[in-house]
């Protein structure tokens, strides 16, 4: 199969055979980041640039390292220090940075549908990076990539979501991707940052914790946003941690193989402890190093990299 697509902006378009396509091709993407020298010449005279509306630490280096590692031309738009600030429209920087000739930009921003905006307005291909509420793609195929290399599948799991489901583009992203697959997904915290009819999603949801966690596969704990206790959805962090921060008495009612992942960075002793976030059912390092090699895989596939090359 070949990907086709001339965007990634979303995982609920994206069907069962094109996750499958991308999260196969990061497997051998992992093994470039496992050698001595990290450098393959596949993807040698194209050009990347991420524009990064939002701060980020993971999603933006990993770009950026994924396009080094595949010997991209890789720029970093800093937009604190850009013609943003001197009033440049969204669209005007958009067509400057493509008219300078890049095949690719990577973008997040804090409205959602930026990046779907982005790529009706441009011949370059747009990865979305984190728009707004909406989705975070990349995130849930590092999830679910990781998810699989430590099952062995993705068929049928048992999976838990913790947090704040309401705000959270990972959490919707994750939902889209995990239901193609046969999932029983879990979302569970406050009411007050539950979805309205969050069910509709194909999801079950829950308000208590021990309950959400029974018998489960994977637990995926979700960044409290502190933003949010100042607009009053919840009364305090004590409280929040009390009920919904996951420590190690909760996974004795998931599977005994359970596996924690957290999208980072982590408000450890709010919503995850550090014996857990440390502990052995813990994936969240290994996260961050399937994320460069999830995301080598897709600029690899929607730069015009062959089969070949990957071999090489």
């Amino acid at each position: 199969m070949k990907f086709d697509r001339k965007d990634l902006l979303g995982m609920k378009d994206l069907s069962r055979e094109e996750i499958e396509l991308i999260l196969d091709t990061a497997i051998p993407m992992k093994d470039v980041i496992k050698r001595d020298i990290k450098k393959v010449p596949t993807l040698r005279g194209k050009a990347m640039v991420t524009v990064f509306y939002e701060n980020s630490t993971r999603t933006r280096t990993s770009f950026e390292i994924a396009g080094k590692y595949l010997s991209a031309d890789t720029v970093n738009l800093a937009v604190s220090t850009s013609s943003v600030q001197k009033g440049e429209s969204l669209r005007d920087t958009i067509k400057t940075i493509e008219v300078m000739g890049f095949d690719l930009m990577v973008m997040r921003h804090a409205m959602s549908g930026t990046a779907h905006y982005a790529a009706r307005n441009t011949s370059m291909s747009v990865i979305n990076a984190g728009d707004g509420e909406h989705e975070h793609p990349t995130q849930a195929l590092l999830d679910m990539y990781s998810i699989r290399e430590s099952k062995g599948t993705l068929e049928g799991l048992k999976v838990a979501i913790v947090g704040d489901i309401l705000h959270s583009r990972v959490a919707r992203s994750n939902i889209y991707g995990l239901t193609k697959f046969g999932c029983e997904v879990r979302v569970v915290g406050p009411s007050t940052l539950m979805p309205p009819e969050v069910e509709k999603m194909g999801v079950k949801a829950y308000y208590n914790l021990d309950k959400a966690l029974e018998d489960v596969d994977v637990i995926n704990v979700l960044r409290i946003q502190r933003e949010r206790q100042e607009a009053g959805l919840f009364p305090s962090l004590d409280e929040y941690s009390n009920l919904y921060m996951l420590g190690n008495r909760h996974l004795k009612n998931a599977k005994e193989d359970v596996l924690v992942l957290h999208p980072g960075p982590m408000n450890r002793g709010v919503e995850i402890s550090s014996e857990v976030a440390d502990g052995s059912h813990s994936v969240i390092n290994e996260q961050v190093t399937n994320g460069v090699a999830v995301r080598m895989a897709l600029l690899f596939l929607m730069m015009g990299g062959s089969k070949d090359e990957i071999a090489g």
